[in-house]
């Protein structure tokens, strides 16, 4: 099997960190000099648009329903001190092209989607929301590899038990649990990854702040790379890097 390449990262609750998640793990992707994509799925809260800097006249939604519409149009580069190129193509229109891109038909064209962004980057997060609706069963059926974002709570631990019974209704499953604004030895058990609390960090990519070493350990262990990070204490960091 070829390395993955494209990954949906799925919020369990809102307000889980998922776009903040997507957007670290990108950027040290490009701070190892690969070239990366956010997509934005999650068309209810458009949260991607917010990291987006000029007027946004095409977005995912226009990708899904207009088979004309080209990838570049709904792209925009982040501002990124780094050797890679961290891009996003965010969410952001009105109410009835959402519904349109949420039809069965919008869906499927994923991933033509996800094929013409792969000529043009290394790698692919889609920012998607819990699986409720067709576009984020097209994210979690035709990514390579599938991250549910939780926060490090009891009710984001209850969030996950649920979204992983969804996964497996459409016939997917979770390659690994990353768990939100908590720490490792904090973390319920059965997370793969964590990811401190960001709100207050810039995204950056450098390995300087212990989010974005974690956001690195993170973009190593759901796309197969070796980004040549420095080794963080212990045994049960390596552990975690593993995927179950």
């Amino acid at each position: 099997m070829d390395s993955p390449r494209t990954a949906a990262f799925v919020g369990t609750v809102g307000g889980a960190g998922t776009t903040r998640a997507c957007l670290e793990t990108g950027a040290a992707l490009a701070a190892a000099d690969h070239d990366a994509l956010v997509l934005d799925l999650d068309f209810d809260t458009q949260g991607l648009a917010r990291h987006v800097r000029g007027d946004i006249t095409t977005d995912t939604t226009a990708l899904l329903t207009d088979p004309d519409t080209a990838l570049s149009d709904a792209v925009h580069d982040y501002a990124l001190d780094a050797p890679g190129r961290l891009a996003l193509a965010p969410a952001h229109a009105p109410f009835g092209r959402v519904a349109a891109a949420k039809s069965p038909d919008a869906a499927q064209r994923l991933r033509a989607v996800l094929d013409d962004a792969l000529r043009d980057f290394d790698y692919v997060l889609i920012d998607t929301p819990p699986v409720a609706a067709n576009p984020a069963v097209a994210a979690v059926t035709d990514a390579d590899r599938v991250a549910l974002v939780f926060p490090g709570t009891p009710r984001g631990t209850d969030a996950t038990a649920r979204e992983r019974g969804r996964l497996a209704d459409v016939g997917a499953n979770a390659d690994l649990l990353v768990a939100t604004r908590t720490t490792p030895d904090a973390a319920p058990p059965d997370a793969d990854h964590t990811l401190p609390d960001l709100a207050s960090e810039p995204v950056t990519g450098t390995p300087d702040s212990a989010g974005a070493r974690a956001a690195g350990r993170l973009a190593e262990t759901v796309f197969e790379l070796d980004l040549a990070l420095e080794e963080s204490a212990g045994r049960l960091d390596a552990l975690r890097r593993r995927l179950p």
